[in-house]
């Protein structure tokens, strides 16, 4: 494809950030601009550089309704133009506006025939096709209004659907250790304290809605850390049959965007992975890939079970470069649009 596919992020927060970044890193597409409301940190910080990106790409800004140009002007901040500017000069627009704003951009993303991918934040109900480069590729081929699943899911699927395909799963429960919120976050967390959720968690009905061939039910723990998630994984596969350590083994290794690591390598936990990504030198200590750990896969009975490390802040980000490769008609198959997205972030260099 000659020519390059043009895309906007409303929204410059944790998760618009990276999608920005992962934008600019791809080969085949343009970052237009991004969108914001007000002048924070994240967007005094790329203005202190001169508003330079990822990849040495330059971020145009662009303001929303209800923003103040001169509290910009202030902070000698350049503003492009408003945030229907932006929309006008893109193919696309990937949305990580908070929960609930996204739903309202629509109906000015409709009002000007340009198509969208929202966030896990949003309802489900905001697009055509709940999406999962992965699982269900070629359900978003053309799709108008696509949205993310959320950071657990998108992990969680990476990892199911991989022994699905290799084995056929029938069922899978989880229970997820999940951080309390993001670094920087002031306005909500946990002190010395567990909190439990009602079960199921929306994350295991989230993957029977992409994958509605397997029942998942699962717990969740809310836990007083910022960096990562892990998730226990128990799968059953179909008819009875078992599944070995090694059959599983086999599957996540060849996997992509799965990192198999052992306790004995130094992974300990959460922040091993963290503090790795940042001895890459990866940009805010980002990793795309989940940690899946060697150590932990062992079989109960004919099922095989194991736990897996999401990096909350960025795993999304390779599966919305896949759904604009989707919508947009980029590349017709899972294995050539995931592929792309790969090569261009990065991923699975690692392997060996």
């Amino acid at each position: 494809m000659s020519k390059k596919i043009r895309v906007g992020v409303a929204g410059y927060g944790t998760i618009g950030q990276r999608l920005a970044d992962g934008v600019a890193l791809q080969g085949d597409m343009e970052l237009v601009g991004i969108a914001d409301l007000a002048p924070t940190l994240s967007i005094r910080a790329l203005a202190e550089n001169d508003m330079i990106g990822a990849n040495n790409v330059k971020y145009n800004l662009y303001l929303v309704d209800g923003a103040d140009k001169s509290a910009f002007d202030a902070q000698g901040i350049p503003v492009a133009g408003t945030f229907e500017d932006l929309i006008k000069s893109v193919d696309i627009m990937l949305d990580s506006a908070p929960g609930g704003v996204g739903a309202k951009n629509k109906v000015l993303y409709e009002k000007l025939g340009v198509k969208a991918i929202f966030q896990g934040g949003e309802k489900n109900s905001v697009a055509d096709v709940f999406f999962h480069g992965y699982a269900n590729y070629e359900k978003g081929l053309g799709a108008n209004y696509l949205k993310l699943t959320s950071c657990n899911t998108t992990g969680l699927i990476r990892a199911v659907d991989a022994l699905d395909r290799a084995y056929g799963i029938e069922k899978v429960a989880i229970t997820i250790i999940r951080r309390v919120a993001d670094p920087g976050d002031y306005h909500r967390g946990l002190t010395n304290a567990l909190q439990m959720e009602k079960a199921p968690t929306h994350q295991a009905v989230d993957l029977m809605t992409i994958m509605p061939h397997v029942n998942a039910t699962g717990i969740l723990v809310h836990t007083p850390v910022t960096h990562g998630h892990i998730i226990t994984v128990l799968a059953t596969a179909k008819d009875g049959k078992k599944i070995t350590k090694d059959m599983a083994l086999e599957v996540f290794q060849k996997h992509p965007r799965i990192r198999v690591v052992n306790m004995d390598e130094g992974f300990k936990g959460n922040a091993s992975f963290f503090k790795y990504a940042r001895d890459l030198g990866h940009r805010r200590g980002d990793m795309y890939e989940i940690g899946l750990w060697e150590d932990s896969i062992v079989e109960s009975g004919n099922d095989i079970m194991f736990a897996i490390n999401i990096p909350q802040e960025s795993v999304t980000i390779p599966e919305t470069m896949d759904a604009i490769r989707a919508a947009l008609k980029m590349q017709l198959t899972r294995e050539e649009g995931t592929a792309e997205t790969n090569k261009y972030l990065g991923i699975g260099k690692f392997k060996k």
